[in-house]
């Protein structure tokens, strides 16, 4: 071990537990991360750099702490451990192996799918919005800070150590690339805050998604050093969307930048239409970019039309409650046209919204669909309510399996009903409606 604090050294936390170093796990710019023993089992501690462990950055750890913010999809920090040897730290979960950092993602080291991406992006969104709900900014969201399951879509937000309370202006404001262009400039009385937060968010999102930054275009290219000026004028002083509807001087170049421009043909035209807002209006004016809401809801209605190819099998983006085939759309993968499986219209309790989710193999539908406004989303099996299931002894008919723990009533398009318990199936036929029970109802619509 080469870092600051040996393997077998002893802290006492403020709590007056005391824990062990075990190993080393890795070091950023402001510390190191270390596998700790404590009484509740092994821990993460990170560890500051002397030079960053200012007064200033141990009132915010403190603050962090006190607020015993409890939330899954973060890494917050649970315990201040006390000055040792010129610097002072904190305790916090480890992060499981099965999450991963977004730059093997941008490498293409990882399998993933459309679906788990989506996922990952709408887990992403209600992480921060929870965040900003409690009246704390992020201020340095970015691909280094987010973790995210390449098979599920599950994510984890790490180094919580510079949130602060809206409005605080401690600490630091964000990494170049994701910073709002108001901070880039450093225009007067601009802080980083919520409002900032948001761009940072649209960043990070057109990146999961298109594997590329929004504002590197052609301009980039042109660029010989790019250095902190350099970046200033990208980011801050003269920034320009890559997909500008008014402007294409900074239009992706087809052979240095193929893969944004087959990621961004490949996308939802409801993702298209608020990534142009992001990076034209909100670019200058803080008050018109896209709020956690708006991209919540566009995210799930989008991962719940995702659509396989009928010839390659390769996930594909449709339009959310598109009544007809995309006749003229073709897979990413092989060209061919994809064709529309049925969709599941749900109608929630009031106040009543619609969900639509199409109805491809395998199709589910979870207990986030069945909610006008849901806290969160979750596409686990343990908010399964019902699925697509294969007949097991003819291939090709499919019904729907019932998940939960109510009975439903059944009408088919002929008037006639049916009672489905749970672990029941009914088969799949247009017009079938289902009363799923608290209000929710739902059809199966052909296109």
């Amino acid at each position: 071990m080469t870092g600051m604090l040996d393997s077998g050294t002893r802290l006492t936390v403020e709590t007056g537990e005391e824990v062990q170093v075990v190993d080393m796990l890795g070091a950023g710019g402001q510390g190191e991360v270390y596998r700790v023993k404590t009484s509740a089992g092994e821990k993460a501690l990170k560890w500051y750099y002397p030079t960053c462990a200012t007064p200033e950055q141990e009132g915010i750890v403190r603050e962090l702490v006190s607020r015993d913010f409890d939330d899954d999809r973060f890494l917050w920090p649970e315990a201040y451990v006390p000055w040792h040897h010129g610097s002072f730290g904190y305790l916090m979960g480890l992060r499981p192996d099965r999450f991963k950092g977004l730059p093997a993602l941008f490498r293409r080291q990882l399998r993933t799918s459309t679906r788990a991406l989506l996922t990952a992006c709408l887990y992403t969104v209600e992480a921060y919005q929870a965040l900003h709900s409690r009246g704390i900014a992020y201020r340095d969201i970015s691909w280094g800070n987010v973790f995210f399951d390449p098979d599920t879509g599950d994510i984890l937000v790490c180094d919580n150590d510079n949130a602060v309370v809206e409005g605080d202006a401690s600490g630091i404001s964000g990494t170049m690339e994701f910073m709002a262009p108001e901070l880039v400039r450093a225009e007067p009385g601009a802080r980083p805050g919520t409002q900032s937060d948001l761009h940072s968010l649209a960043v990070l999102l057109f990146m999961f998604l298109m594997n590329h930054h929004p504002l590197k275009g052609r301009r980039e290219l042109a660029i010989h050093c790019l250095d902190e000026a350099a970046e200033r004028k990208l980011y801050g002083k003269n920034p320009l969307f890559v997909f500008d509807p008014a402007d294409d001087s900074n239009e992706p170049d087809p052979m240095e930048h193929a893969t944004v421009l087959a990621t961004w043909d490949a996308s939802a035209g409801a993702l298209q239409e608020l990534f142009r807002r992001s990076f034209t209006a909100g670019l200058h004016d803080p008050a018109v970019r896209v709020r956690e809401s708006e991209w919540r809801d566009a995210l799930r209605a989008v991962r719940d039309a995702v659509v396989e190819c009928a010839s390659c099998g390769r996930q594909n983006m449709t339009e959310p409650g598109e009544p007809q085939p995309q006749a003229s759309r073709p897979c990413w993968g092989c060209g061919a046209l994809l064709v529309l499986p049925p969709r599941l219209t749900v109608t929630t309790p009031p106040p009543r919204t619609e969900r639509h989710i199409r109805l491809p193999r395998a199709a589910r539908v979870q207990a986030h669909h069945l909610e006008a406004e849901p806290a969160r989303h979750d596409y686990s099996d343990a908010s399964l309510v019902a699925e697509l299931v294969e007949h097991p002894s003819k291939p090709g008919r499919f019904g729907i399996a019932n998940r939960s723990s109510r009975t439903w009533a059944g009408t088919r398009s002929d008037g006639t009903s049916q009672q489905i318990g749970p672990g029941q199936t009914v088969p799949l036929r247009a017009g079938l409606e289902l009363d799923l029970g608290d209000g929710s109802r739902a059809v199966v619509r052909a296109k």
